[in-house]
């Protein structure tokens, strides 16, 4: 099927209403163009890779605020320009403050900072009360969060696994991701 602009049009309105398969059919058709436009301006592959699904996990959880009198593609362009900027003013920023604790440890001279008994135990702890987080998902998140972030598997290998395109393992991820933050939040 050829894809036009009616197409898409078509596409962007199931999305609207939910329907995964048009999700799909945008992210494999415009990946290449949100991707390739951070590899210019990023000039490294995995920088480009990382706002790139950041730019779609976005684009989809505000699917609806999309103005059709725009192109699609300049839409997701615009996003992923503003997450790039964002991620420059964030690196700036933690560039001054780790430049500021360095000054301010030469200065202090701090001494044994090797983990006590009781940052041990907090940190299993908190690994009991995220491992409870995680069962909360449905089990397809709760295998993509444990084959990514347990097993320490690439997104290549995850999509083998799971016989998934790696788009949709990337998005899968976002997703499991984004759930697991808002049950956190709902914790706290």
């Amino acid at each position: 099927m050829e894809v036009t602009s009616e197409n898409i049009k078509e596409y962007i309105k199931k999305a609207k209403k939910g329907d995964q398969k048009s999700f799909s059919f945008l992210l494999d058709n415009f990946w290449g163009d949100v991707f390739n436009f951070q590899l210019m301006r990023t000039r490294n592959e995995n920088e480009a890779e990382d706002i790139t699904i950041r730019t779609f996990s976005k684009a989809f959880d505000k699917i609806n605020t999309y103005n059709d009198t725009y192109e699609f593609k300049t839409w997701l362009i615009t996003i992923s320009k503003n997450i790039h900027i964002d991620l420059i003013r964030k690196k700036k920023l933690e560039l001054v403050h780790k430049i500021s604790q360095q000054e301010e440890n030469t200065v202090y001279n701090l001494a044994d900072d090797a983990p006590t008994a009781e940052d041990k135990l907090i940190t299993e702890q908190n690994l009991a009360t995220l491992l409870q987080h995680i069962k909360k998902l449905k089990p397809h998140y709760q295998r993509v969060i444990n084959l990514r972030y347990f097993q320490e598997l690439s997104y290549d290998e995850i999509a083998k696994e799971l016989d998934e395109p790696l788009n949709n393992v990337k998005v899968k991820l976002l997703r499991a991701k984004k759930l697991l933050a808002e049950i956190i939040a709902k914790k706290k």
